[in-house]
């Protein structure tokens, strides 16, 4: 079966912003195409157009800019993973990025497509959101950057209109001094890449040895990705020990509450996961940032 009539290849973001408008609403962009093109299969989504981004250089841009990275949205995910910057001082991205799919996966799917889907199980979005960043929307009104957390309105639900708007690049807050993160995940051993759950971990430590400031994102727990705001604020200004972290582990899975999936697990084994990964994301991050010379 055909899937689509027409493919266009633009080599600007303003020229594939026109060719969405001109279809109005029957087109969508593509880059890896690793999960549109499944869904187009599987016909839930009757499209007669595809917009190929992979020829905007602008989307493939990976630059420091002060303190922070400016990622384009069509990077790839093994771009990110053997990106130096990022493996030094957003480990917690390289990390979620080497584990989606496999190589072959990895070589195409990019990060903007990760975030673009707005699915709550999304690796890289996972770490992006731990990281602080933002995304630049564009459309034919013009751009805007938005906090990360802000684009997710549900389980596959984005703020991100498909039909008229793209995510073109990230800014990525990058670790200083004293500061590190880490990712660990959970995921079922048939083969088939569905995360059980999966968590992000950043800290920053004071001179006196203790959390100046720590996030933390799970997921998938809700229908978007969220921040344990509640083992955040316990956390910081205490002693950055291991047993502040046990601590800090056990509060998440009391205030964290995901639901049983048949595709995933029950309730109560990811709420054991979720005490589990806390204590292992958040001592990797601590042991990173005591080693910190940046």
């Amino acid at each position: 079966m055909k899937l689509w009539s027409k493919y266009h290849i633009p080599t600007s973001v303003e020229e594939a912003l026109a060719l969405l408008a001109s279809y109005q609403g029957q087109a969508r962009l593509v880059a890896g195409g690793t999960d549109l093109l499944i869904e187009m299969q599987q016909a839930s989504h009757v499209l007669t157009t595809l917009i190929d981004v992979t020829k905007i250089p602008e989307l493939r841009v990976q630059e420091l800019d002060g303190d922070s990275l400016i990622l384009g949205a069509g990077v790839t995910h093994s771009q990110i993973v053997q990106n130096s910057v990022l493996q030094t001082r957003a480990t917690c991205l390289v990390e979620s990025c080497g584990v989606v799919g496999g190589p072959q996966v990895r070589n195409v799917a990019t990060i903007g497509g990760n975030v673009a889907h707005a699915l709550p199980a999304a690796d890289g979005t996972i770490s992006l959101i731990t990281l602080g960043a933002q995304a630049e929307v564009a459309s034919s009104n013009g751009r805007r950057w938005y906090d990360l957390p802000d684009l997710f309105l549900g389980a596959g639900k984005s703020l991100v209109d498909s039909t008229r708007q793209m995510i073109t690049r990230f800014r990525v807050p990058l670790s200083r001094h004293r500061e590190a993160s880490a990712f660990e995940r959970i995921m079922r051993p048939q083969g088939v890449a569905l995360p059980v759950l999966g968590c992000a971990a950043r800290v920053r430590l004071d001179d006196q040895g203790r959390f100046e400031e720590v996030s933390l994102c799970l997921a998938p727990v809700a229908p978007t990705p969220i921040r344990a705001e509640a083992v955040e604020k316990w956390l910081v200004g205490r002693p950055a020990q291991e047993a502040s972290i046990l601590e800090g582990a056990r509060l998440a899975r009391q205030t964290l509450h995901p639901r049983t999936s048949k595709y995933r697990a029950t309730a109560a084994y990811r709420e054991e996961m979720i005490e589990l990964l806390t204590r292992r994301s958040l001592s990797a991050a601590l042991e990173r940032a005591e080693g910190s010379v940046l």
